[in-house]
């Protein structure tokens, strides 16, 4: 079969007429090389380097990179150039799918394993590679019953940004011509865009209305400020989310910004005391927006999610429960029909595997955690069979809003929901009598491994759906994500204890000039306060709670809503502008729905340009600022002291920058729109 004829079918995105069936790129009955030699081995490279790259820039910047489009790039390009015999298309997925685990993992244990460094808890590499791997194995066990639901029976519901980008990406590696082209010209446009905006310094990378005098003051006084990231990539992910989600999505995020921020403003100000233990001190009046935001606001976030988490699985009860139900029955032998009848493209691991797989987990977390953890305590058994419990029941209840979160905006909210879980286990650990650097090393692996296992889920149903577009085994995407997941925590393990010794996380004559770890420094504070005894915000989780419930009641949906408020505003006003975009390319067509079909089309062609050309980009940006930043590689003693052109142009900061974002931005906006409005018919 020609590999140039392998084309996405035109129903892949949008919602199946009654009775209609999805065909993927590689149909069920075709046998195409997939889970092969070449293919392990180049994911498990992918996997081992860029774990490594992902924690030294994770650490650096504050956010890990996302590895999964380019792993996709390199395992299209090397597939074509290097090897005799070409790549297929499933071969490229199965080597992404084992590579960006490596993001995964690293997220999950660098957000809170760097808390043990914080507050001098003992730290060895077994217990960083065992955090990592338990929660990652979690959340692709967790995961597994509830594919059919998020990747088949959803189809067309969910926009699945990170997906459409990296199944953009291998399939037009796969078809070659004008799509190719398509994809590269906006992926250069893209990553040129954003790698001046992060390595020139040519502008701010966010516009704000305190820029603009007639709008300063709102900003100053009344705490009433507009706030955009001009990055391409993220106009490209508001572009395929679509108007509908990122409009609720932006409206929680307004509701956060232009109502609560100025509110606890004006109310605060008159205080002369600090109002809870996450003001660190700090009275309100003498907080900035931002501050306040992330004070006080971003926690009436993080109870909204929960909620829209708990009424996600409370509507999704019965798939859930068949799912394990048929687990049971093939437990204990009373299978209803044998594997070998159900499609290749619709095979998932054996549900008998993943029940046996998910007690045979829990039995080994269990064992963890009274013998490594909790020895020396009065009742150690006890204690680390509630710490399961809250390890298990914690995980499997957020397993939907990480998967549906990633399958709605391409964000894992995964920070919110780990300080939720540190902030419950410190409470139920406290209330059994357990506390001190003991409590503390508890409620931080707990977290560890809760955290790593949403990281997981999120990354594992993105590779699920690219699966579902293409053609792929599930069955073989879930093996591999298992391998990937080994790979990267035996190295991520390694690479931590190594910028330890050679950085450090906390300032000593040692180590002048730590890493910042700024998630981590977060949840060690947090952790530190609750074993202190210290009150959680539960008056603010509560007040999230219940503003989602009413929402539910009036058919808003929940979680984009919740997740609106969550993210900073900056991330969700691009969301709405690249949905607005979609939204006018596609009443350009004047009711002709063959040519607003080949515009949107070719219009999700270049917002995956962007995201891949951002993507690829911002990870060369962060690296040379980290050499930049006086950082020696921690696999080598090369120190760059050459100029590598950061802040070549020193224009990040000040009035002038974020006008000069807002002019350059605005083109950048009117080429996506000029571009898609360019698709044929015949195309």
């Amino acid at each position: 079969m020609e590999h140039s004829r392998r084309t996405l079918p035109e129903n892949a995105y949008r919602k199946l007429n009654p009775g209609e069936v999805y065909t993927p790129v590689v149909k069920p009955g075709e046998q195409v090389r997939e889970w092969s030699v070449r293919s392990v081995t180049m994911g498990v490279i992918m996997a081992a380097l860029f774990s490594a790259a992902a924690a030294f820039l994770g650490f650096k910047v504050g956010q890990v990179f996302e590895a999964a489009i380019p792993i996709a790039i390199l395992a299209v390009g090397i597939g074509v150039t290097v090897f005799k015999r070409r790549s297929t298309v499933l071969e490229n997925v199965i080597v992404q799918s084992i590579g960006a685990a490596s993001g995964l993992i690293v997220a999950g244990s660098i957000f809170t394993i760097p808390g043990l460094f914080i507050l001098g808890l003992p730290v060895d590499l077994f217990k960083l590679f065992l955090v990592a791997l338990l929660g990652g194995i979690l959340g692709i066990l967790f995961l597994i019953p509830l594919r059919r639901y998020f990747v088949k029976e959803m189809h067309g519901e969910l926009p699945f940004p990170e997906a459409t980008a990296t199944t953009e990406v291998l399939v037009a590696g796969e078809a070659g011509g004008n799509q190719a082209k398509v994809l590269a010209i906006a992926a250069a446009v893209g990553g040129v865009f954003d790698f001046l905006v992060l390595h020139f310094s040519s502008w701010a990378e966010i516009f704000t209305t305190q820029s603009v005098p007639f709008l300063r003051g709102l900003a100053e006084k009344a705490k009433l400020m507009f706030r955009v990231d001009v990055l391409a990539s993220v106009l490209g992910l508001g572009y395929i989310i679509g108007l509908r989600y990122s409009a609720i999505i932006c409206a929680g995020s307004l509701l956060s910004w232009f109502l609560l921020v100025p509110l606890i403003s004006y109310i605060g100000s008159a205080l002369q005391v600090p109002v809870g233990a996450m003001a660190n001190g700090r009275l309100i009046a003498d907080m900035t927006a931002v501050q306040i935001f992330r004070t006080y606001v971003r926690l009436i976030g993080i109870g909204g999610i929960a909620c829209a988490g708990m009424l996600g699985i409370i509507r999704s009860w019965r798939i859930i429960a068949s799912a394990f139900g048929l687990g049971f029955k093939e437990l204990f032998g009373k299978k209803e029909h044998a594997a070998a009848s159900v499609e290749r493209t619709d095979r998932d691991f054996p549900m008998k595997a993943v029940l046996l797989g998910l007690g045979g987990l829990a039995v080994v977390i269990f064992v963890f955690l009274v013998f490594g953890v909790l020895r020396g305590q009065s009742s150690p058994v006890l204690m680390a069979l509630i710490a399961l419990l809250v390890v298990m029941i914690i995980s499997f209840l957020f397993t939907t809003v990480a998967a549906q979160a990633t399958a709605t905006v391409g964000s894992n909210p995964v920070s919110g929901m780990t300080l939720m879980t540190l902030i419950l286990a410190c409470a139920i650990l406290a209330s059994v009598g357990l506390s001190g650097d003991t409590g503390m090393l508890a409620a931080l692996l707990i977290g560890g491994i809760v955290c790593t296992a949403l990281s997981t889920v999120g990354g594992f149903v993105t590779d699920l759906k690219i699966g579902y577009w293409i053609g792929a085994t599930p069955a073989v995407q879930q093996r591999s994500k298992l391998l990937g997941s080994l790979v990267a925590a035996l190295t991520v393990g390694s690479v931590i204890l190594m910028l330890n010794q050679v950085y450090g996380f906390v300032e000593t004559p040692e180590h002048p000039t730590p890493l910042p770890a700024p998630q981590a420094n977060a949840m060690a504070t947090v952790v530190k306060l609750m074993m202190s005894q210290e009150p959680a915000p539960w008056i603010l989780y509560g007040v999230g709670a219940m503003l989602i419930l009413l929402l539910q009641m009036v058919k808003v949906p929940a979680l984009p809503f919740a997740l609106g408020m969550y993210l900073p505003l900056e991330l969700n006003t691009p969301l709405l502008i690249g949905g607005l975009v979609a939204h006018f390319v596609a009443k350009s067509a004047k009711g002709d729905s063959k040519v607003e079909q080949a515009r949107n089309n070719r219009g999700t062609l270049i917002a995956s340009g962007f995201i891949a050309g951002g993507a690829v980009m911002g990870v060369v940006a962060a690296f040379l600022k980290g050499l930049q930043s006086g950082y020696n590689l921690p696999w080598t003693d090369f120190v760059l002291k050459a100029d590598l052109g950061v802040d070549l142009f020193k224009n990040s900061e000040g009035h002038g920058a974020e006008l000069l974002a807002l002019g350059a931005y605005i083109l950048l906006v009117a080429y996506m729109y000029w571009d898609s409005r360019r698709a044929r018919v015949e195309e």
